[in-house]
């Protein structure tokens, strides 16, 4: 009977994300720009909501609401949206361009860059030099852009691999694998199963700030919670992590902007 009951509460749950509708709408602000905004009926929405981040804007309703509803609230709050929209433009990242791009973000500065020919395409870094990018002439920008991840991601392990020996003492267990991926709002995450996900722009961030993101997520393998035993947990390994979190308030979003520039395409 129990495992009767489990499959029809996974029926329902399948059921209940395969009816999310999403579809794009055209709006125009009061200065006459043309926006489109991503419009998405969700079961599991409340009430209806308007969000903006580095993709655009976002208009969740739920499946009681009706799309007059929904329009109506978009015009009510089009002065919040033109604010957050010009806010996030002050964000944008600038993208990865050959032979103009001279500096790349990474642990919270900019480091200087240049770029060479070469066989193949490759990011080597040196700490009196700075960056250095070999790119063949036929070389794409595709392919420029996945080498640049691909240099990120290593950067991250290594210092992933500095920080997590000295943690992993008074923890029940290590992370069963470690994946870096880009987000919009996260900047870790504990999956069920021990997979830590750390968000790619922590790259980008001053290196205390990663750390503690890295100390939170571990704190999960104690409490998988923000109990305050949880936080506890995290006074205890890292002490100043308040002042890394008031870092990502201020500075969070421009990070993810950055990293987007760079790597949109």
């Amino acid at each position: 009977m129990q495992s009767l009951l489990r499959l029809l509460q996974a029926h329902r749950t399948v059921s209940k994300a395969s009816s999310v509708q999403r579809d794009s709408i055209g709006f125009v602000l009061d200065d006459g720009r043309h926006v489109d905004v991503l419009r998405v009926r969700d079961p599991r929405a409340r009430r209806i909501k308007l969000s903006v981040d580095e993709r655009g804007a976002r208009l969740s309703l739920p499946l009681r609401a009706s799309l007059v509803a929904g329009e109506r609230f978009l015009h009510e709050h089009r002065d919040w949206l033109a604010l957050q929209l010009a806010a996030q433009g002050e964000h944008a990242g600038e993208g990865l361009l050959r032979g103009v791009t001279d500096a790349l973000p990474l642990r919270g500065q900019d480091v200087p860059l240049r770029w060479t020919g070469g066989r193949a395409l490759r990011i080597d870094i040196d700490a009196d030099a700075g960056l250095s990018f070999a790119a063949p002439v036929t070389a794409g920008d595709a392919g420029m852009r996945r080498a640049l991840r691909d240099f990120y991601e290593a950067q991250g392990r290594a210092d992933v691999g500095r920080w997590l020996p000295g943690y992993l003492e008074d923890l029940p267990r290590a992370p069963r694998r470690i994946v870096f991926k880009r987000t919009s709002t996260q900047w870790g995450s504990l999956a069920p199963d021990g997979t830590l996900s750390l968000d790619l722009a922590l790259v980008l961030a001053r290196p205390s700030a990663f750390e503690y993101v890295l100390v939170h997520e571990l704190c999960h393998l104690l409490h998988a919670d923000h109990s305050r035993r949880f936080w506890r947990e995290v006074e205890a390994r890292f002490p100043a992590w308040r002042d890394e979190r008031h870092y990502f308030h201020a500075e969070g979003r421009r990070l993810k902007a950055r990293l987007r520039g760079l790597l949109a395409g």
